[in-house]
């Protein structure tokens, strides 16, 4: 199944969100799935200082490990959706800064990207955006937190990553998808993510 057809209409009453066009949607989930992999630690990435670690806890207030995304974080909740609060711990010492990613990784999908943050930064509040950080696009050309709409019956999982780079990207707010996920990918010292599901 394609990943178009992986994800329902929002409904009567709520907001359709915007999607990229089909062909540039494409393109952007190619770049997507090959940078994700990179940052994933899979064969052949090389992090910024040759070394990574899995060290960091990253928890929420309102999302756990392994259950349900709530309806409140996707495009079946009764308002809009705004993104989830997340915290870590254990990155290393001497970090550059933060970023931070949401996707489906069944379907390369992006839904989130923040990057520049503060290495002392330690937690976002829900549908915030801690100062400096800026917001980049995800796979459907949007700047912020797009909610996913999984189809019943088909099962997905949203993960929630933090990454600690050995340096900011210094890219402009809105950057484009693939920029940030290769420099994320070439920058990564550490990660840990929080993994939520949908039926």
């Amino acid at each position: 199944m394609n990943s178009a057809a992986r994800h329902r209409s929002p409904g009567p009453g709520r907001a359709v969100r915007s999607r990229a066009p089909g062909r540039r949607r494409a393109v952007l989930a190619a770049g997507a799935a090959a940078a994700l992999a990179a940052a994933g630690g899979c064969t052949g990435f090389t992090p910024g200082n040759g070394e990574l670690t899995e060290d960091i806890n990253v928890s929420s207030t309102l999302l756990m490990e392994g259950s349900m995304l709530p309806d409140a974080f996707t495009c079946r909740g009764e308002e809009k959706a705004g993104s989830p609060p997340l915290q870590w711990s254990g990155q290393p010492e001497d970090i550059g800064s933060f970023a931070i990613v949401a996707d489906d990784p069944g379907s390369a999908e992006v839904f989130w990207v923040l990057f520049d943050l503060d290495p002392a930064t330690v937690e976002i509040r829900q549908d915030g955006v801690p100062q400096p950080a800026q917001t980049g696009e995800n796979s459907f050309g949007d700047t912020g937190y797009t909610p996913p709409c999984p189809e019943e019956d088909d099962p997905h999982e949203y993960r929630f990553t933090v990454y600690a780079l050995d340096q900011k990207l210094e890219l402009p707010q809105g950057a484009p998808l693939t920029d940030t996920l290769e420099g994320i990918s070439a920058h990564t010292v550490a990660r840990g993510s929080l993994v939520t599901a949908a039926e």
